[in-house]
């Protein structure tokens, strides 16, 4: 399936709303990869759709370089040999709200104050309206009440004010209120200006901050990142380290405060369909927004990007309905304990276009990384600025198929398909195996496989099925280990 990174370019935003109405000048919707054109790739179609480009199929690896098109495939491109692989086509946009994030998402500039009208003066216009009219209706409710009262009202008020009832554990508001203080608004800004805003949350007392690759992505190179809190105390922030393919990144405050609360973390193995989930974010810039739902799916195969042929992230992830949109993007994604149990990343959306050139927003479809696989991240990511992978060594095809991931007959820029002394060599799988199961998960597709992959550590001992010569057939592999993206 594919999804878009809920990622509409917007201007950073207050922690809340304005008490007046403001000029809102409109966001650009241009879209880059930190920055920069995308450069062209063959088109590749994985399991959630097509990509663009000249329709050749582009194989992927999980655990080496996208291998190079298969027969048949059209002559005129040739495929990037750089790591990760570029993503499907019709992979989801993450939805950062905007952040900057060099791709994954639309980055913004800017806009120039206007003069006169607008948009921005329209919409500023109607809320002023929407006051005036909320607070006449309130004084004609008023002296109705009034009236009634003397004519021998009925009416029976409540003897305790909401802001005495008290809400026991494990209700929304309970859970909200202890893990809104350790949640942050993050704007990220590039060298040039661009960038937007996403969702963080507190990971340590040391003042990291757990969010999305996507959000910060932009601010990597010389950019800036600000972090701020639901009291409204704003921080400046510097990225620790950022794993494009899993799509999470960590950053660290400034002269962190000393009474930061990190959000307990959960067991996303334990997590169950239907399990209650709450989401927090800024969707659209609105900071502190609570959205409840509930888990719809687990081990959901999810490959994301802008759409606009950059490279990938690959998740095996939770699927809720709780509503994300842009700007939730690197939030927490509880369960009914409050405990951590994802992070929000990208949601499918029914824009064409993606979020970029539409206002496309949630339909109930959000995808977020599972915490345990996250964390794992995080905790590297910390303690050596660079992310590590789990791989087996050979080059699999993205197109799409539900017949499971084949090993390619050519690796990347004309380099092996299988690892020499690699764990897939080790483990007696060839090029054209085609690899259906992975332990007790099927595999329908190269970037399935590349997901569940990605669920487990360098050391891990698997079960890989394959079938070969129309034979099923089973093996033991071990996983092995890459540093980096590239």
């Amino acid at each position: 399936m594919s999804t878009e990174n809920e990622g509409t370019a917007v201007p950073p935003a207050p922690s809340a709303p304005p008490p007046a109405p403001v000029d809102a000048p409109a966001a650009s919707a241009h879209q880059g990869y930190h920055g920069t054109a995308a450069p062209q790739t063959p088109a590749a179609e994985n399991a959630y759709g097509p990509r663009d480009g000249d329709g050749a199929q582009d194989p992927a690896s999980h655990g080496a370089a996208p291998a190079g098109p298969p027969s048949g495939a059209h002559s005129s491109s040739t495929p990037d040999a750089s790591w990760p692989p570029p993503p499907p086509p019709s992979t989801p946009t993450y939805g950062d709200g905007g952040a900057g994030h060099g791709g994954w998402g639309s980055s913004y500039q800017q806009p120039a104050p206007k003069n006169g009208g607008g948009r921005g003066r329209m919409v500023a216009a109607v809320l002023a309206a929407a006051l005036v009219a909320g607070g006449a209706g309130g004084g004609l409710g008023y002296t109705l009440a009034k009236e009634n009262d003397t004519n021998g009202s009925t009416t029976v008020s409540s003897s305790t004010s909401g802001g005495n009832v008290k809400r026991e554990p494990g209700t929304v508001a309970a859970v909200a209120a202890k893990a809104l203080p350790s949640t942050v608004t993050i704007e990220a800004e590039s060298s040039s200006g661009e960038g937007g805003t996403g969702t963080g949350f507190v990971f340590d007392k040391q003042g990291h901050i757990v969010t999305n690759n996507h959000v910060v992505a932009e601010a990597v190179e010389g950019g800036k990142v600000t972090a701020t809190f639901q009291d409204g105390k704003k921080y400046d922030a510097e990225v620790v380290g950022h794993a494009q393919g899993y799509d999470v990144a960590v950053i660290k405050l400034n002269d962190a405060p000393s009474d930061l609360k990190p959000l307990p973390l959960g067991n996303s193995d334990e997590v169950v369909v239907g399990d209650s989930t709450i989401a927090i974010g800024a969707p659209f810039g609105l900071s502190n927004t609570v959205t409840t739902g509930i888990i719809s799916a687990k081990n959901r195969p999810v490959a994301s990007s802008d759409g606009s042929g950059s490279q990938a992230s690959y998740m095996s992830a939770l699927q809720t309905d709780a509503s994300i949109n842009p700007g939730n993007s690197g939030g927490p994604l509880l369960d009914a304990q409050g405990n951590v149990i994802g992070i929000n990343s990208a949601i499918q959306s029914t824009s064409n276009g993606g979020f970029g050139t539409g206002q496309a927003g949630s339909i109930g479809l959000g995808f977020a990384i599972p915490i345990n696989q996250a964390k794992y991240v995080a905790q590297e990511l910390i303690k050596t600025g660079k992310p590590v992978y789990a791989k087996i060594g050979a080059s699999v095809s993205l197109e799409e198929t539900t017949g499971g991931a084949k090993i390619t007959e050519q690796g990347a820029g004309g380099s092996e398909p299988v690892d020499p002394g690699g764990p897939a060599d080790k483990a007696g799988l060839k090029p054209g195996d085609v690899i259906t199961k992975l332990d007790d998960r099927v595999i329908d597709s190269g970037p399935t496989l590349i997901g569940e992959i990605w669920t487990h550590k360098p050391g891990d001992k698997v079960t890989i099925t394959y079938e070969r010569d129309g034979k099923e057939r089973t093996t033991e592999l071990t996983l092995g280990a890459r540093v980096g993206d590239n």
